[in-house]
């Protein structure tokens, strides 16, 4: 009998956020959460970023946060929900245009911030979402509103999990102002992506890259994961 095949894992990152070395991290992940101007990026950041995603293979994914410039998508918000749905109708079409301009598509859509961690259990938030991306497949907390309204309605959904952020007895993330929220130590996040892959409940992990050593730690992860045995390649 045949030996089975590598499991397959996706390696993601937040990029086009003016904060992180975009080219080096494409070298590296397999899909690319790309800013869409409301909490960071702008048109010329987004197409280079898309440009260079398209050459390497990795896949565009549009990166939805609240209109919150200044607080880089990190301040709680509580706008309507049809505002919302505009919002994220705005930044999803905007990418599109950008990445097909570039010989690529959007290909999924993940909220950022603030948003995330909101929609991961405010129904009317993450209906607001669906309804402004589309048929999109959705990256999100497994357990989420998000995922199970998207996974109601017939949407794809991808589990994600994240190697350098603390979590909550409640499979929550950790505030970001509450110790224990960031792993900063590369070889720490690799053991946990691959902790998180064994686990078989995410289909994708996330390396945030507005970290400081966003690029060394997506390399430790990639390695660790391979070590173990893992296929890195995109989700889709």
């Amino acid at each position: 009998m045949p030996s089975a095949g590598p499991s397959r894992i996706d390696l993601n990152a937040d990029l086009g956020e003016g904060v992180t070395d975009d080219p080096a991290l494409l070298e590296v992940v397999t899909s690319a959460n790309v800013a869409c101007g409301f909490h960071a990026g702008d048109a010329v950041t987004m197409r280079r970023v898309c440009d260079l995603a398209a050459e390497r293979g990795v896949r565009v994914g549009a990166q939805v946060s609240y209109d919150d410039r200044e607080g880089f998508g990190r301040r709680a918000m509580s706008p309507a929900a049809d505002v919302l749905t505009g919002w994220v109708a705005v930044q999803v079409g905007l990418l599109s245009e950008i990445a097909a301009t570039a010989g690529a598509e959007v290909s999924y859509v993940k909220p950022h911030g603030a948003l995330y961690n909101r929609v991961a259990d405010d129904e009317e938030q993450a209906g607001a979402v669906l309804a402004g991306s589309g048929d999109l497949p959705v990256l999100g907390l497994p357990g989420s509103a998000l995922l199970r309204l998207a996974a109601g309605s017939g949407r794809g959904v991808v589990s994600e999990g994240f190697p350098d952020r603390g979590y909550t007895a409640e499979g929550r993330l950790v505030p970001r102002d509450q110790p224990g929220a960031l792993v900063t130590e590369p070889d720490r996040i690799a053991a946990n992506a691959v902790e998180l892959a064994r686990s078989g409940v995410v289909q994708t992990v996330c390396v945030h890259g507005d970290s400081p050593g966003a690029v060394v730690a997506a390399h430790a992860v990639r390695r660790a994961l391979a070590a173990a045995g893992f296929e890195v390649r995109p989700w889709a």
